[in-house]
């Protein structure tokens, strides 16, 4: 039996403006992409060896904006230290540069930084555990 894969999808306005912040700073990998499937272009990103991608959508035509809120977070548990600060580094480097945290939770050991949509991502110095 096949493990289940998760893909989170989203809308954008623009794909080129969200590939580097995903593939440059958290080193996301092209997976598939495609133009004009029934009036959508689209980007999915991930690893192949990870059990969920990113895709990221536009509709020709159609606006869709910004996130609406701040507290839309993708968290990425990195318990490694050395991981994660490769991993914000990267960031850094990219020129994206950590934002404070809508929940001042995520500041206690981690980082956020913003696509350019206004959507965050929480790179997480601890393990998750239930």
């Amino acid at each position: 039996m096949q493990a289940p894969v998760l893909r989170i999808a989203r809308p954008t306005d623009d794909i080129g403006r969200l590939r580097s912040f995903y593939e440059t700073g958290l080193g996301f990998e092209q997976l598939a992409a495609f133009e004009d499937h029934q009036g959508f272009d689209g980007l999915i990103l991930g690893h192949a060896r990870w059990p969920y991608h990113l895709e990221f959508t536009h509709q020709r035509g159609h606006t869709v904006g910004r996130a609406p809120s701040a507290d839309n977070l993708i968290v990425l548990y990195l318990p490694d230290r050395s991981e994660w600060t490769a991993a914000t580094t990267r960031m850094q480097t990219a020129v994206f540069k950590p934002v404070p945290s809508y929940n001042p939770y995520w500041d206690q050991d981690g980082q956020t930084f913003e696509d350019p949509d206004g959507y965050r991502v929480v790179l997480q110095n601890s393990a998750w555990s239930r």
